[in-house]
């Protein structure tokens, strides 16, 4: 069965998705804000559930149409074939969204969606009320300037959830945002990977597991597990393929941090994760850290005085880790930060800026290529 599939994913990171989806085997067709779309079949549901780092979920388009009444957001799922995806037993809860468009009360769009497809499922089980005792299929919903799109959840837990953060800080990363970062950086084995604010370790833990080409699915489950439409034999398939990609390799990740429990999260979560023989982690402040190898890349994600330190502990840590940093040749750096005088207060201005947001945060990676900070009184290069 060939399926439109679905990945939303955070804002700023939909070329990292396409990319990876590319890299599956399979052409996104429509690259939009928050999302790639494309074709598959049961087959790329398992292979992308299990091996995407920077999708939110694999949903499956079930159909579109125009909404701008109630009555036409009832006849519209009515009319799909939702037989084809939900059984006679099955469970099939809605949730969803509405931006721009005439229907905004999602309580209501909730209720007629689930009504419309109660009657559809209904009449063609020849049942006068689905029991709803069987596998749970979530129905997901979003209404975009009078347009409807329904959608069938494979995932069930966000793809961002792997299953290795068992301890977390305060102000965690999202493991999606962290690989893509990851991505960008383009670690490889014989220049040294560190992140000198590690927290709970999703970075360090996050460029392990790329360069071990381990998929980040490969230990948790997907609600489409239970799907009577997606065989066994698939996910079978699908998670030999991923094993048989991993690959130790030989490198080795700085994780540091000033925080001693900062540091023990990290080390519980790489083994978690499998990667903790790669990571070595310790106890730093970034205003102390010295070259242990003559090249390589930072990958942090600093604190912003969002929740984490008021604003000007954290001019004083950029200005502090700016004087560190030209310390640092022949070293690149990606730092993810929602503080806008950033680059003034690390006294260079970024080669490059991505705009990103973690969560609803909107901020931005500045990308340093390389060393062209320079000494108070020196002209910048």
């Amino acid at each position: 069965m060939r399926f439109r599939l679905v990945c939303p994913c955070l804002f700023g990171l939909e070329r990292f998705l396409a990319d990876e989806i590319d890299a599956l085997g399979y052409e996104p067709d429509t690259v939009q804000d928050g999302r790639v779309i494309f074709t598959g079949d049961e087959e790329a549901v398992a292979r992308c559930n299990i091996g995407l780092r920077t999708a939110e979920r694999v949903l499956i388009l079930l159909g579109e149409f125009e909404a701008r009444t109630f009555d036409q957001l009832f006849e519209g799922v009515r009319a799909l074939p939702l037989e084809d995806f939900i059984g006679r037993e099955d469970a099939f809860p809605v949730k969803g969204s509405s931006l721009n468009s005439l229907l905004k009360s999602i309580p209501d769009c909730q209720a007629i969606i689930k009504k419309a497809a109660a009657v559809r499922l209904g009449d063609h089980y020849g049942l006068p009320r689905m029991p709803e005792t069987g596998a749970l299929m979530q129905l997901q919903f979003t209404i975009f300037k009078d347009r409807c799109s329904l959608m069938l959840d494979t995932s069930g837990q966000p793809l961002y959830k792997r299953g290795y953060r068992q301890q977390t800080n305060a102000a965690p990363l999202r493991e999606t945002l962290a690989a893509a970062m990851v991505m960008l950086a383009r670690p490889v084995p014989d220049h040294l990977f560190w992140d000198p604010f590690c927290g709970s370790g999703t970075l360090p833990i996050e460029a392990a597991m790329q360069m071990m080409h381990i998929a980040p699915g490969m230990k948790r489950h997907f609600a489409a597990e239970a799907y009577a439409f997606v065989p066994p034999s698939v996910w079978q398939d699908a998670r030999t393929e991923a094993a048989d990609e991993v690959d130790p390799g030989k490198f080795m990740i700085n994780a540091s941090d000033i925080d001693p429990a900062c540091i023990q999260m990290t080390r519980c979560n790489a083994k978690a994760a499998g990667v903790d023989f790669r990571l070595r982690t310790f106890v730093s402040d970034v205003r102390q850290i010295r070259k242990t190898a003559s090249s390589g890349v930072f990958v942090c994600n600093p604190p912003y005085g969002e929740r984490l330190m008021d604003p000007r502990e954290v001019k004083r840590l950029y200005t502090d880790f700016g004087n560190v940093f030209r310390q640092f040749e022949d070293y690149r750096l990606y730092l993810l930060t929602s503080y806008r005088d950033f680059e003034t207060d690390f006294a260079c201005p970024a080669d490059k800026r991505r705009k990103v947001y973690n969560g609803m945060l909107r901020a931005d990676i500045y990308q340093y290529y390389k060393h062209t900070i320079a000494t108070k009184g020196e002209r910048k290069l």
